[in-house]
């Protein structure tokens, strides 16, 4: 009986002749191999190097567990099912499968891609009537590059209205710059689209366009300038007030400290004074003086002002004092000498 081979796709759709499988990176992927009975040795091969071997009487060789397989028989066949664990960028190419014999093999290609990012950096634009903008979409870090179309309000764009550019990155990875240039009438919602083969569906980010009223952001902008004016004014005057208050209260301590310590010195001065007095009295009355002498004015009997009032009421008495209340006291005259002379009468008999 003549053998044969049949791949077949098992990994979603079910095709029954195989000839590309596109996967994610990451993914699995799975190929079938069948053959007829009498076969002897199954091998599979990536890129002309073999991963698997499964011997009829033995079963599956496995090396790798990266490359891993199922078996199914029946009466007339044999199926082998290739699994392809964490795929790989490097595991796009050739899969074969080979039973050694003339005519034994048939191959498929495997692609493996990469998901990257897609982005448009605002969410919102407001935009003003009549004016030309440009929506700028990035995908980044895709295998291989994406196809990017743009839809506004689930239509799609015709593409001359925008430009779409695509690099390769170091790391063998794409990335897509699409510009789409418009002048929006009416508030429209853009959404950039990126697919690839292996993306169920394409990736997709969103902009809404608002047309803003000129008339309106005037207004806004006025009413948000006259706002501030009105909230810095009160900030101000607040700040004012609070400074007027503490230089109210400076002030007054200052004249309070400046007039106690002048109430101070005056009563230590009268202090003295009445010191210096009695001294000079007691002076004049000890010794043998002559009882028979009269000073020439008597001594100053005038009422000592109150100091305990003065303490109570330092505040009146300071300003006695800046009137010049002391200066207007009487003064005690002493035009006679502190020591004077004192006169020995003796009488002869």
């Amino acid at each position: 009986m003549k053998s044969y081979l049949l791949l077949l796709d098992t990994i979603e759709n079910e095709v029954r002749i195989l000839l590309k499988a596109s996967v994610l990176a990451g993914s699995e992927a799975r190929f079938n191999c069948t053959v007829a009975n009498g076969w002897a040795i199954l091998i599979w091969l990536l890129n002309t190097n073999p991963v698997l071997t499964v011997i009829n009487s033995h079963g599956p060789i496995e090396t790798s567990d990266r490359f891993t397989s199922h078996s199914y028989n029946n009466s007339q066949s044999f199926t082998s099912e290739l699994i392809i664990h964490n795929t790989q960028l490097n595991d796009s190419g050739r899969i074969e499968c080979s039973i050694q014999k003339i005519d034994g093999s048939s191959f498929a290609f495997l692609s493996v891609q990469v998901n990257g990012t897609l982005l448009i950096k605002n969410s919102t634009l407001i935009v003003k009537e009549n004016t030309t903008v440009e929506i700028v979409c990035e995908a980044l870090g895709w295998a291989p590059a994406p196809d990017i179309t743009w839809m506004t309000n689930d239509s799609l764009i015709d593409k001359s209205r925008y430009v779409t550019q695509q690099s390769q990155g170091s790391n063998s990875l794409y990335n897509a710059l699409s510009v789409l240039t418009l002048t929006p009438m009416n508030t429209e919602i853009l959404t950039c689209l990126a697919d690839i083969e292996a993306l169920p569906s394409p990736q997709n980010a969103t902009i809404a366009v608002i047309v803003g009223n000129s008339t309106l952001e005037n207004n806004y902008s006025e009413d948000s300038t006259s706002t501030w004016v009105i909230v810095l004014a009160v900030v101000f005057s607040i700040v004012g007030f609070i400074l007027l208050i503490i230089l109210i209260w400076v002030v007054v301590r200052c004249c309070c400290l400046k007039k106690g310590s002048t109430y101070e010195n005056e009563v230590r001065k009268i202090s003295v004074k009445k010191k210096t007095d009695d001294r000079l009295g007691s002076r004049q009355r000890s010794g043998s003086e002559n009882q028979g002498y009269v000073p020439e004015e008597p001594p100053y009997t005038g009422q000592i002002p109150n100091f305990e009032w003065a303490a109570n009421d330092g505040f009146n008495f300071g300003i006695m004092l800046c009137g010049g209340w002391w200066q207007g006291r009487p003064q005690r005259h002493t035009d006679y000498p502190i020591n004077p002379k004192k006169i020995r009468n003796v009488t002869h008999v």
